[in-house]
């Protein structure tokens, strides 16, 4: 007997990307980014703010990318109340900053605790580890972001 392969629906929660700096892959993680969005049902606008965020926020990481590590980690991970984007590489120490990475946002909001964050996106953290610096990227699937 045979048996035949049955179709099943399966939602996708997490991706990984390993990009060249290049603007044409940070479009691709862009569409990524708003794939991730409409998936959660965001609403046009939103969808579309996520995504400008996310290709801006690779094509000012690129800025910071060397010769000796060359590559930028993307890494798209839905949850049930939240979309993360983390973008992280290596660099020289302090070179890269969260005013560099808000600072070219065209529209900046107050968030709790006075910090910044992108248009398109509720919350954005930065981490170093060592060389590694890690952006993260959070959009909430609710009305209102949690408190922090």
């Amino acid at each position: 007997m045979w048996g035949w392969l049955v179709a099943v629906a399966a939602e996708l929660k997490s991706l990984h990307m390993c990009l060249d700096g290049d603007a044409r892959l940070a479009a691709a993680a862009g569409g990524v980014a708003r794939f991730f969005a409409d998936a959660a049902g965001l609403e046009t606008d939103a969808v579309v703010r996520l995504q400008s965020a996310v290709l801006d926020a690779c094509n000012e990481a690129f800025k910071h990318l060397s010769a000796k590590h060359p590559h930028l980690e993307v890494t798209f991970a839905r949850f049930s109340d939240r979309i993360e984007v983390s973008l992280c590489h290596e660099e020289e120490p302090s070179a890269f900053d969260l005013q560099t990475i808000t600072r070219f946002a065209a529209k900046k909001t107050a968030s709790a605790g006075s910090s910044e964050t992108l248009a398109g996106v509720d919350r954005v953290q930065r981490e170093t580890h060592g060389r590694e610096v890690v952006t993260r990227l959070t959009k909430y699937l609710r009305q209102v972001a949690p408190s922090v």
